[in-house]
């Protein structure tokens, strides 16, 4: 299927490495001019220069999108230099696993913060724009983790569950003004998340994979590709699982 795009803005969130690295290098090869975004200067940064050397168009944005104030004068920002930011993938995520009972106060909230304040952030700070316009595609990256829990993460899954309620308000919210919003729930993909994990570790999470294999990054690129493109225009509040089969 030959997917289109057209005259098409997007903004990447966690765009300096891993998933959203992959994002924004397929989004930019579909022609999609891509605004590379990390709390890292140099990560987003070569991103933004690798879809630049390919011959795309794409410029970086240095910003903690836990951080309302910054985030809403940035998303002006963008707004008045481009006119219209058409695409907003929240990928942006940590992790600050323990334990509940032992868990502070400050890993729950930083946790929160980022993985799901940060995607309210941005789409408060676009999405007025793209009803405007009357088009618009979001996509949130949520996690398996959000749907089926994990000991150790309660921080991490309320994060990412949060995330699937908040994209299913959106695309109703939204959806009269032409906008979808779905979300992506990757499994157990080989990024520097999951580098941690020795042998033994690696060969229990392949143990809940019917596919027997970690998914790479560009196997969720793809998938937010197509819910990016008109071709998915009839898509809006779902929940996509990109797991191998660990959740059916």
């Amino acid at each position: 299927m030959l997917l289109t795009f057209e005259n098409r803005v997007a903004l990447v969130t966690g765009a300096g490495r891993g998933i959203g690295r992959a994002i924004a290098l397929s989004l930019a090869k579909e022609g999609v001019e891509v605004i590379c975004v990390s709390r890292s200067d140099k990560s987003c940064g070569a991103v933004a220069q690798e879809i630049l050397a390919a011959g795309g168009k794409a410029e970086h944005l240095a910003i903690d999108v836990a951080d309302a104030k910054a985030v809403a004068e940035a998303g002006a920002a963008l707004l008045a230099k481009h006119a219209h930011i058409d695409i907003l993938v929240n990928n942006a995520g940590i992790t600050k696993d323990g334990m509940l009972l032992r868990m502070s106060d400050e890993a729950w909230d930083e946790v929160l913060k980022t993985n799901l304040t940060g995607a309210f952030n941005w789409v408060k700070a676009l999405g007025y724009g793209m009803a405007r316009k009357r088009w618009g595609r979001i996509v949130n990256i949520t996690s398996v983790v959000g749907l089926m829990g994990n000991a150790g993460q309660a921080n991490y899954a309320a994060s990412k569950a949060g995330l699937i309620g908040f994209s299913k308000s959106v695309a109703r919210e939204f959806a009269s003004r032409s906008i979808t919003c779905n979300a992506v729930a990757p499994g157990f993909i080989s990024t520097d998340m999951t580098s941690v994990l020795n042998e033994e570790q690696t060969k229990a999470v392949l143990e809940k994979v019917p596919l027997k294999r970690l998914g790479s990054p560009d196997d969720i690129a793809n998938v937010v590709t197509y819910l990016c493109s008109e071709q998915a225009s009839y898509i809006t509040g779902q929940v996509f699982t990109v797991d191998g089969g660990m959740v059916m």
